[in-house]
């Protein structure tokens, strides 16, 4: 006795869960991937290479969505190329952060009541590497969780001793070239940190201050005398000049004369320098050489004396003067009352608003203060770094952000690369007793009895150096011969200047070395990277920078936390186009969450009903809704290629979904569903046919969203891994473009039967039985079958008779569905929708006619418009035509 078959007989849907549930698989699937080393570069492989380096975030950071666009971005382009054949290697690693990190240990140490010199320098690095092994693998943490596919094999930290020795070889060499210089020069200097900061470190933000008018000179009007104007009039104890346009009539009789400074008793000269603008103010600027940067320019010009007026906390000294020793804040106030019992105060207004760069890290306003720093000389590195674009050895996308670039290397002043810290790669240069200055390289020792300069190198010195340093240089590694040049950098155009130059710079600098020009194909000068993609910034739902001030920030964990990783990725590459800012809210991350559901239930249904990928029966086999679907895969897929070699994400991401959403789940399943119902060769084509397009379609989006692309191809296909799948190639197909008129035909009299039947009222699942004719006239013999199921129609039984009818004009003629929908139809609404529908074709023609009759249109316009526009006049002529005589037929019931 045999036992009986059980009544649901497993499937493949069966392995899959009961509904898509993100947080459910996506930490043992990415712990799978870096498990079975998908993500791990070899560097001995024959395939050709394909490397992308991470921008390295800094160690005390988390993500923001900023970075997530960054990393979603990268992981697109690193898994599409691993799965086109490449050895892909995506590199991570972390940046050291000098002032930010210093910062946080500072603050912990002053909650106990401690200070850094109260362990030393050498105690006090030590606690700071005890808290970034503590605390800098947050990041790490939350890479894993949006899916980055790096190799963390090859994990890199700014301060390890490769990159350290990297850095102390490039300094040398770029010491012993006289590249590298000390000097007294103008610096952004931060009061609180006491260090020189970098530009991109300062935030410009508009304050509320004051324009004080001050007399310099006699305070008799007939007596010489000028005026000036400043937002910061305490740092008029450090003037020492007055300048003045030289053609300014005014003035002239001024130049080479000197005045009295009210408080100091230096003599102020008056001197003519074409900066000034006659037309602004009153003509004079107040000269501070060691405060501002004109002002230090000017004073270079003109051989000025430049007596800084503040220390390094922003108090004022060395003045002589009754300021000394008060805060520049309190010192504003107090020349200012000072100047005014003098009689010198000619106006004030107040409140002033004004722009004033703040310290991004500890929030006060930045002091202009000429310090003796290290310096970088930059006009040969600059311009080696602008003819890497010029000549087309590096490419920016987009094309639009070159005349920025442009403008800002070929102006570039040398850069301050030294920084007052602790922490960070101290700069290797040593002085001797008797006054010797040297520096030494990574192998090599200073004397005994030599003292090493105290201060670190800015951080972008060392993230400079990044695209090769964390690939072993100055060594010769495997890892240089086969991935650098690095094949593309992506980050914002926010960075372009900062760090992207730096980049650019270092990588010109050390082209001629050994150990980056050996391997095939390499010689000359090779840039550290060969595209590069500049994104937008990631903007709020209503278009406003993210700001913690605004409290519009999002956290991306958050989102994945709520919606999934791969609605995180999704909503950020579909809105990321070259060079443009893209607005997210939580709408489009729950329209990309339900987009995962929509991938997961077709994908469900198609297992379900037996799909899956097979080898294809000839073309002339398949049913034209076959063909129509394979053809649009192979034209999305082609478009989509384009726009990712283009870095045009927005572009491919958007026809993926609208192939994937509109056309296979809204159409083809549903044609499917009929097909599934034929005989057996039908349903076994379609099952191919189906298996075959879901499985290109999973590979195709798996770069953008990985973790529900690869839950549903390794049931749906048996596969080990969609991340290391072949990525699609083109069928070769000639496109059938009759098959596609005819599924188009199908589309547009499903969806007008439909539409009838909605204004009518009718429930969805309600059938009504129904007759079409002048379906051979309009080559439809075959595909009323589709509009029947889907539409919900049956055959008429004996003695039918229709109540309505529904004529929709197709491509090759008109079609009538006659339907009986005794006692179901509304004919208010009928008449209704129709006249809506004449109003509009009664439009057409209007615009129709309008057009035809404008001789300069007909003069102008080629004859395939022209053309156009007659055949919708007549198809607006026979629509008026059609929908009146419905009307009236209406009418008489």
């Amino acid at each position: 006795m045999t036992s009986a078959a059980p009544e649901n007989p497993q499937t493949p849907a069966d392995a899959l869960p009961k509904s898509w549930d993100p947080s459910a698989v996506e930490a043992d699937l990415y712990q799978g991937w870096v498990d079975a080393g998908y993500f791990q570069a070899d560097a001995t492989s024959d395939k050709p290479g394909y490397s992308i380096v991470l921008p390295p975030p800094n160690v005390t950071g988390s993500l923001h969505m900023g970075h997530a666009l960054d990393h979603t971005l990268m992981d697109v382009l690193s898994r599409r190329k691993r799965m086109q054949g490449y050895e892909v290697l995506w590199l991570p690693g972390m940046d050291h952060a000098g002032i930010a990190t210093q910062s946080v240990v500072e603050k912990q140490l002053a909650a106990d009541g401690k200070t850094k010199e109260d362990f030393g320098r050498e105690l006090f690095i030590d606690k700071v590497w005890d808290w970034k092994r503590e605390s800098g693998g947050t990041i790490g943490g939350q890479m894993r969780r949006i899916g980055d596919g790096v190799d963390w094999s090859r994990d890199r930290f700014t301060m390890d001793e490769g990159l350290s020795r990297a850095v102390q070889t490039v300094f040398k060499r770029m010491f012993d070239e006289g590249l590298i210089y000390r000097a007294e020069r103008l610096v952004n200097w931060s009061p609180v940190l006491q260090t020189a900061i970098s530009d991109i470190e300062v935030k410009f933000e508009d304050v509320e201050g004051e324009l004080v008018s001050l007399r310099y000179g006699s305070l008799d009007d007939n007596e010489p005398h000028v005026i000036v104007a400043t937002t910061r009039v305490e740092t008029m104890l450090g003037d020492t000049a007055v300048a003045v346009h030289p053609e300014d009539e005014r003035y002239k009789h001024l130049i080479g004369t000197t005045l009295d400074h009210p408080f100091t008793g230096r003599q102020i000269p008056i001197i003519a320098d074409d900066y000034v603008d006659p037309e602004f103010g009153t003509g004079a600027v107040k000269i501070t050489p060691a405060h501002d940067p004109n002002d230090f320019e000017m004073g270079l010009r003109h051989n000025l004396p430049m007596p800084t007026i503040m220390d390094k906390t922003g108090k004022i000294a060395d003045t002589g003067t009754e300021f000394d020793g008060m805060d520049r804040f309190e010192a504003r106030v107090k020349v200012r009352e000072a100047l005014a019992e003098q009689g010198r105060v000619v106006a004030e207004k107040r409140p002033y608003l004004h722009s004033v760069g703040h310290s991004e890290r500890s929030g006060e306003a930045i002091e202009p203060r000429l310090s003796l720093q290290w310096w970088v000389k930059v006009e040969t590195l600059a311009k080696a770094a602008g003819d890497a674009v010029r000549n087309g050895d590096t490419v920016i996308h987009p094309a639009s952000q070159e005349p920025r670039w442009f403008d800002w290397v070929d102006n570039m002043h040398d850069w301050c690369i030294s920084r007052q810290l602790w922490w960070g790669h101290r700069i290797p240069v040593w002085y001797g007793p008797e006054g010797e200055v040297a520096c030494f390289g990574p192998d090599e020792t200073a004397p005994e009895g030599w003292v090493q300069d105290p201060d670190v190198l800015d951080t972008w010195f060392s993230s400079g150096l990044w695209p090769f340093s964390t690939m072993g240089w100055p060594d010769n590694t495997p890892e240089l011969e086969k991935f650098y040049p690095t094949s593309v950098l992506v980050t914002g155009y926010d960075i372009l200047f900062f760090w992207v130059a730096r980049m650019m710079m270092f990588g010109t600098y050390v082209s001629e070395d050994e150990s980056i020009t050996a391997g095939p194909g390499k010689s000359g000068a090779q840039m550290p990277f060969k595209d590069v993609f500049l994104h937008g910034l990631v903007r709020d739902q209503y278009g406003k920078k993210m700001s913690k001030s605004r409290g519009n920030g999002i956290d991306p964990l958050d989102w994945v936390d709520r919606f999934g990783a791969d609605a995180l990725r999704f909503t950020l590459a579909r809105g990321a186009n070259p060079g443009s800012d893209l607005s997210v809210g939580e709408d489009s991350a729950q329209s990309s969450r339900n987009f995962a559901t929509k991938l997961f239930n077709a994908t469900k249904f198609a297992l379900m009903n037996g799909a899956a990928p097979a080898p294809l029966p000839a073309r002339s086999e398949l049913t034209d809704a076959d063909r129509w679907i394979l053809d649009r895969l192979d034209t999305v897929q082609a478009e989509a290629d384009a726009a990712f070699d283009r870095y045009e994400f927005s572009k491919a991401c958007e026809g993926l979904f609208h192939f994937a959403w509109d056309e296979v789940c809204d159409w083809y399943l549903e044609l499917a569903k009929v097909q599934f119902a034929a005989d057996e060769a039908v349903a076994a084509n379609t099952r191919a046919v189906l298996g075959n397009v879901l499985d290109a379609l999973l590979r195709l989006l798996h770069p953008v969203i990985p973790f529900v692309t690869e839950t549903l191809w390794k049931v749906l296909t048996g596969g080990e891994s969609v991340v290391v799948a072949e990525w699609p190639v083109l069928s070769g197909e000639a496109v059938d473009a009759q098959a596609a008129t005819r599924i188009e035909d199908t589309q547009k009299l499903i969806t007008e039967v439909r539409r009838f039947r909605n204004d009518q009222g009718l429930k969805p699942s309600q059938k009504v039985p129904a007759r079409a004719s002048g379906l051979s006239e309009a080559g439809m013999d075959g595909q009323f079958a589709y509009v029947a199921a889907l539409a919900k129609l049956t055959e008429p039984e004996e003695g039918f008779t229709a109540s309505i009818s529904v004529e929709v004009r197709l491509s090759q003629g008109t079609v009538t569905v006659d339907i009986d929908t005794s006692g179901t139809i509304d004919l208010g609404a009928e008449k209704k929708r129709l006249e809506k529908d004449l109003a509009a074709a009664q439009k057409e023609l209007v615009t129709a006619d309008n057009k035809l009759a404008n001789e300069a249109f007909l003069a102008k316009a080629p004859d395939a418009v022209v053309d156009k526009i007659k055949t919708r006049r007549q198809i607006a002529v026979e629509e008026i035509e059609r929908i009146t005589g419905r009307l009236k037929e209406l009418a008489d019931k």
